[in-house]
């Protein structure tokens, strides 16, 4: 697929899919013409950076776990350095401390919702739903 195509697909704009490229994080092939040619794993790979983004990962670090994302899975770092997995290990910390704030957020919705179901007044037929 061209790079329209991805992204529509994805839904990241043509430019931020070229500074994926630029940064090494995606890479297309190139038919005859030069143009790029992403494929379908292009698509979830540009979906795993987005989330990594989400969650707060800058682009260099992203651009080192990429790997451990693929299956078959082998990983080998030689440019990993001491500093560069505190990094990662504290970067991974911060994930987790959000997934459970996240988790408890969510899960007080969940109660206040079912709270407020429960407690809901029935709406009389014919009367819209006044929520």
């Amino acid at each position: 697929m061209r790079i329209g195509e991805l992204s529509s697909v994805t839904g990241v704009s043509r430019r931020l899919l070229r500074y994926y490229e630029e940064q090494g994080l995606i890479v297309p092939d190139r038919s005859a013409n030069g143009y790029r040619d992403y494929d379908d794993r292009n698509a979830d790979r540009v979906k795993q950076i987005r989330g990594l983004l989400a969650a707060g990962l800058p682009t260099r670090l992203i651009k080192q776990i990429l790997p451990c994302l693929d299956k078959p899975r082998s990983i080998h770092f030689p440019d990993a350095t001491p500093e560069m997995l505190a990094l990662l290990t504290s970067e991974r910390d911060k994930l987790t401390d959000r997934i459970e704030t996240l988790t408890r957020n969510r899960n007080a919705m969940t109660e206040y919702l079912t709270e407020v179901e429960q407690h809901r007044a029935p709406v009389a037929p014919g009367r819209p739903d006044s929520v």
